[in-house]
Parts: structure tokens; sequence; C-alpha cells
């Protein structure tokens, strides 16, 4: 009975094995992000002794460079097994964050931080490769199974943060470090045990059908479409520094609720995604039906805007203002689910068989932007006031509903795209 039971929960799990342990390695790298995601600022303020200014430009410099690490790893993908690269920039991530234990020096301290933001963009796409190979056209449960482990694992990580950070002492942040260096490694551990997953199969033309393509001969960066695509998603993707820059600002600056609402929001968004991101996949069960996921995330970002510029009304007390955004946070977890859910559908399907690791690196720039962007935007917002966010929010609405627009010709015919069996790339 018990081997049963064993059986039938591991069949729940896309991609068999390999999606398993993938699993394993999103659960163990994401719980060293938590270690370090928050806590990175008050590292090197605290302990390796820089200005409040020094710290914005390491950060802001990292980040830059981490734009890079996308499109380079789709590209290395496309010419080398996808696990060596994916080992490869795990190490990177975790020599980097390694080595900033070694020196309190700027210069030394940006590029440590730099290599560590390029292996961890660079790895973000890897993994999503290797995720939409192993699950096939199962990929929208995968994914949301994966992002449901990947909250827990930041939760986990965030809560031992939190311990480190009410001991305060040099110690505890250096352990901090280590924690997120150490996940990097097992990471690439766990990877190492990964078959290499079969990629896309590719029809040649010529004498001999058995041959295969020399090599890719699609490019991102000339498919106007996907093109197009990319920029909408950059913008899509503010729900992320909403939540994490921009509700804890506008909480402190601009409304009457207590400033401990806002790590309790951060809880919410956690608790609502690890529940209902696997039954949301289900809203999804063909690419067109994830397309049409755009209009209620359309809507979703209408009520979550609202609600968070009447949170400052005049008229807003305290528990309206707390009211207003808890539906705020709750409306923009529905969003953030949603559009995670569609997205990585519509980047998967719209990309070329023959260079998805390119495409799928070029989609990843849509992420890295609205990271190094995202808080100047979301910054001007919150000064701006309550008109900022009902601006933004019209932003967001245009650009789910021009999404929508821009992807209806472009899908493929069967509702959910299976490889072709012609002549495999292997």
């Amino acid at each position: 009975m018990p081997q049963k039971s064993r059986t039938a929960w591991q069949d729940r799990i896309p991609g068999g094995r390999d999606g398993r342990r993938l699993l394993a390695v999103s659960l163990v790298d994401k719980t060293g992000s938590g270690l370090w995601a928050g806590t990175a600022a008050l590292y090197f303020t605290y302990v390796a002794g820089l200005s409040v200014a020094q710290v914005g430009l390491l950060l802001a410099i990292s980040a830059g460079v981490g734009i890079a690490g996308a499109p380079l790893a789709g590209r290395l993908a496309d010419r080398f097994l996808v696990t060596h690269v994916l080992v490869v920039t795990q190490l990177l991530r975790g020599a980097g964050s390694a080595a900033l234990l070694l020196t309190d020096d700027f210069a030394l301290l940006v590029v440590f931080a730099a290599a560590t933001s390029l292996g961890d963009r660079a790895t973000s796409v890897l993994t999503k490769l290797f995720a939409a190979r192993v699950s096939g056209p199962h990929r929208v449960r995968f994914q949301a199974v994966n992002r449901t482990v990947v909250n827990i694992g930041f939760a986990v990580g965030g809560l031992a943060a939190a311990g480190a950070l009410a001991i305060g002492s040099t110690t505890a942040y250096q352990a901090l470090v280590v924690g997120n260096a150490l996940s990097s490694l097992l990471a690439a551990a766990i990877v190492t045990r990964c078959t290499e997953p079969a990629r896309p199969s590719v029809a040649v033309a010529g004498p001999d059908p058995g041959t295969s393509a020399a090599g890719p001969r699609s490019t991102p960066w000339r498919d106007r479409t996907y093109l197009l695509y990319t920029a909408t998603e950059a913008v899509l993707f503010l729900d992320d520094v909403i939540f994490s820059v921009g509700l804890p600002l506008w909480i402190v600056h601009a409304t009457d609720a207590p400033h401990g609402l806002a790590p309790l929001l951060l809880v919410l968004n956690n608790v609502l995604v690890v529940a209902f991101q696997v039954p949301m996949a289900r809203l999804a069960p063909t690419t067109r039906a994830a397309r049409r996921l755009l209009l209620p995330l359309a809507g979703a970002f209408v009520v979550g805007t609202v609600a968070l510029a009447a949170s400052a009304s005049a008229s807003a007390g305290t528990w309206t203002a707390v009211a207003a955004l808890i539906v705020a946070a709750t409306a923009l977890t529905c969003a953030e689910m949603l559009h995670a859910t569609l997205s990585w559908e519509l980047s998967v399907v719209l990309a070329a068989d023959d260079a998805q690791g390119a495409y799928l690196g070029v989609h990843g720039l849509a992420v890295s932007v609205q990271r190094s962007a995202g808080p100047l935007v979301v910054s001007a917002v919150i000064a701006a006031g309550p008109l900022g966010w009902l601006g933004l929010g019209a932003v967001l609405t245009a650009t789910a509903l021009a999404q929508h627009r821009l992807t209806r010709d472009h899908l493929p015919r069967p509702t959910l795209s299976v490889p072709p069996v012609t002549v495999s790339e292997q």
C-alpha cells in the first residue's frame, strides 16, 4: 500500500525522475536565495562597511551585468549539453557568493557580485529550458508545481535569514553567505545526476533525411513577434517589483497602515502561491487557454492598483487602509500566478524549435530588465501618489491586452505544442 501511494505521488509530477530531481534543485537553490535576497544590502553595509551610495551602485552594476546572463546561457544551451552548462552556472554562483567573504574592497565586491548575478540569470534560463524539455506537453503543470516548491524554498530561507538577523552578528551574516554558496554547490551536484533531456526534433531538407542540421538556423533577434512579446513581458513582470519594493515603501510613506503589515503581506503572497498555483494550472490545459488568461490578468492588475490607490485616500483610516492593502496584495498575487502560468507556456511555444535556448535566453531579458529598471519605475509611481498607481494599472492592463492581440495569430495550431517526430538533434 505505501508503495502504491508513493508511485501515485510520483506520477503527479511531470518529467519522471529528472522532473523530481529538478524540483529538488529548485528547493535547494531558492532556499539559498531566500537566505541572501533580503540580507544582501545589510551584509554589504554592516559587514563589508560600504556606504549607502556604494551599496546602491554595487547592486545596480551587478544587476546590469546579470542582464547578459540570459541570452548568453540560451546560446550556450543550443551548442552544449544543457545539464553541463547548468552545472557551470551553478558553480559560478557558488564561487561568486563565497568570494564575497574574502574581501571588503569595493571593486572586488562589485566583480564578485556581478559574477554571481551573471550566473543567477543564466541559471534561471537554463532551468526553464531543462524543465520545458523534461516535462514536454505537461510543462504548465510542472511549472505550477515548481513555483510552489520555489515559494517554499524562499519561505524557509527567509525564516532562517530572519533568525540570523535577530542575532545581528558578523558571524551570523557570514553564515548566510556560506549557506547561499553551499546551496548552489548542492544544486550543481543534483544536476549532475540528471539525464540530458531530449531537444526538440528538427526536420531536415536534403538528399539524406537522416542527417540532422549542423546547428540552430533561427535567431530570436530577427523574430519581430518574439522581440515584441519579450518587450511586453518586461512590463508585465513588474508585478514582482511591486511586491518586493512598491508595497513596503507605499505602506511606510503613504498610508496609515502599521509598518508591520508589509512582511505579513509577503507571507500572504507565499501562502497563496503555495496553495493555488498548482490548481490554477488547470485553467491552461492548452496553449490557447493559456493565452486567454491574459484577460483575467488585466482585470487583476486593475483591482490591485485601484486598491493601492484607495489605501492612501484622504478618507481612508487605518483599518480601511489595511483592508485595501490586503485586497491589493491578493489581487496582485493572482496576477503573479496567472502571468507565471501563461508566460511559461507562451515563451516556449513561440520559440523556434531549432534555437529554443536562444529564444528563451532573449525572453529571460524581460526579467533582467525588470529587475534593473523596475525599482526606478515603482519609485516614480510612489512619488506620484494614488494617481501613479492608477496610471501604472492602466499601462499594465493595456500591455496585457496588447500581448493578447500580438500572440493571437502566432500560436501553433495544435492545442499544446508537442515536438514533431522527425530528425532528432541528439
